[in-house]
């Protein structure tokens, strides 16, 4: 798994559907993460990202998700997995399908809810419009920790 997080005052995410521009997540200060699944990811690989995400100090003042305390707003998102090394047209094979992608997705923003953490979401395979104040700006990209 990859995510990309930045460290945000405020982000939200909106899908067109049921009518434009509704907003079907939102968050204050915390952090956004855009997270992209690989064939091989499991729900192992979902829970040992997740307890990255969440202890990783990259808030104000060195502080964790956790320890702010902070929200999370993820976003699904299988172009992080993006070949771009030939040619004009990215290749997405590393991406995986949304059948295996979409419940590794879930485990992610389930472990970090078990964890106390307040995740909102946007909606899994939908074009969605997301929108946030960059703070810092703080980007970071963090691949899945390897298996124990």
């Amino acid at each position: 798994m990859r995510t990309v997080l930045q460290r945000v005052t405020s982000a939200s995410v909106s899908v067109d559907d049921p009518t434009p521009g509704t907003v079907i997540g939102s968050i204050g200060p915390g952090l956004v993460a855009l997270v992209g699944v690989t064939h091989d990811d499991s729900t192992a690989t979902a829970r040992a990202l997740a307890d990255k995400v969440a202890n990783l100090r990259i808030l104000r003042d060195e502080q964790s998700v956790l320890s702010a305390p902070a929200a999370v707003l993820a976003i699904s998102q299988f172009t992080l997995y993006a070949d771009t090394r030939k040619g004009r047209r990215p290749s997405w094979g590393a991406a995986a399908a949304g059948a295996h992608a979409e419940p590794v997705y879930r485990a992610f923003c389930d472990h970090l809810r078990a964890l106390g953490i307040s995740v909102a979401e946007g909606r899994f395979g939908a074009d969605m419009a997301v929108q946030l104040t960059n703070d810092g700006p703080v980007t970071v990209i963090v691949d899945s920790p390897p298996p124990l």
